[in-house]
């Protein structure tokens, strides 16, 4: 299935896809830069339609107690606006420690300055889709 996976921020926001098979993630870039929801959740569902994805995977900003903040609020807020306006199923994605993980794979491949400012959020929507995808494997007929 092809999977379109959305990490919001509040600066910019990055998005990744896999292949059909789900076994290959890659970063889309450029991330969005526009900050108003609205015009993010348009570019949301322009990708979606350019890649043909069949699902949406959005992150959910939990706080590390599980709790829900201001951040996830809004995240379900554009996760709504997002469904509504591409059709597609959309799925919310526990992402917690995302940003960390995506930093530590880039320290790994040596990206720093403004090359890793411009990808960070790409990056994270990708360890969002991955960890997606593995939760799907191990919940076969899940979505």
């Amino acid at each position: 299935m092809k999977i379109l996976a959305v990490d919001y921020g509040d600066s910019r926001t990055g998005l990744a896809t896999c292949d059909r098979t789900e076994f290959l993630t890659s970063p889309i870039t450029p991330q969005i830069t526009v900050k108003a929801r609205d015009k993010v959740a348009a570019r949301v569902c322009e990708v979606a339609k350019e890649i043909e994805a069949e699902l949406i995977v959005i992150g959910l900003p939990l706080n590390m107690d599980g709790t829900e903040g201001e951040r996830a609020r809004k995240s379900r807020k554009l996760a709504k606006t997002v469904e509504i306006w591409s059709g597609l199923p959309v799925r919310m994605w526990d992402e917690r420690q995302t940003t960390c993980a995506a930093a530590d794979l880039l320290d790994e491949s040596g990206t720093f300055g403004a090359k890793r400012k411009s990808i960070l959020d790409s990056v994270s929507a990708t360890v969002i889709l991955d960890d997606y995808i593995q939760w799907r494997k191990e919940h076969p007929g899940e979505v």
